[in-house]
C-alpha cells in the first residue's frame, strides 16, 4: 500500500518535540508566526526548527502526518517586505497540530470546538487559532492551550 503525499502552501515547524503546521491565505502571517515562535522558543533554551516555509509536502505514514519540505527552498523563510533569510532546519517532523494565525477583530470571538484542518490525506490535524499583532507572545498562547503537550 503506498503512502498518500500532498504539496500544500504553509509552513512547517518543531517547537520542542511537537510539530505544527501553520495554515492560512497568502499574507495572513504565517512565516512570521513561525519565525517569531522559533526564535522565542531557542531564546527559552529550548529546541526550536523550521522545516518548511510557503510549501510543504505532506505525507500520511503509519497513521502520523509527516512534513518535508521541497528541495529548492530548504533552510528559507520569507520575511515579508525585506527578503528571503536562511535557517536551521530539519529535513521532516511529524505534524501534531495545525496553526491559523488571527488578526483582531476576532469573529466569531470563540473558533469552532474540536477544529481540525482538512488534508485529503485521510487524517485531519487537530487546529488552534493563534492571535498575531496581539500583546500576547504566540508561545505563551501554545503553552496555555497546551500546556501538557508543548512541555516548554
Amino acid at each position: 500500500m503506498s503512502a498518500l503525499h500532498r504539496n500544500i502552501h504553509g509552513t512547517a515547524i518543531v517547537l520542542g518535540t511537537t510539530g505544527f503546521l501553520i495554515t492560512g491565505p497568502s499574507g495572513s502571517g504565517k512565516s512570521a508566526l513561525a519565525l517569531a515562535c522559533i526564535s522565542e522558543v531557542k531564546r527559552r533554551g529550548r529546541f526550536a526548527a523550521l522545516v518548511a516555509d510557503d510549501r510543504v509536502e505532506l505525507t500520511l505514514a503509519n497513521g502520523r502526518i509527516v512534513a518535508r519540505c521541497p528541495p529548492t527552498i530548504r533552510g528559507l523563510i520569507e520575511i515579508r517586505g525585506s527578503g528571503i533569510a536562511e535557517v536551521e532546519t530539519l529535513p521532516a517532523c511529524i505534524l501534531d497540530w495545525a496553526i491559523m494565525p488571527g488578526r483582531a477583530p476576532f469573529d466569531p470571538r470563540l473558533p469552532p470546538e474540536q477544529e481540525e484542518l482538512k488534508l485529503e490525506l485521510g487524517r485531519n490535524l487537530p487546529m488552534l487559532r493563534l492571535p498575531v499583532e496581539s500583546l500576547l507572545s504566540p508561545v505563551d498562547a501554545l503553552m496555555a492551550l497546551l500546556p501538557e503537550k508543548l512541555g516548554l
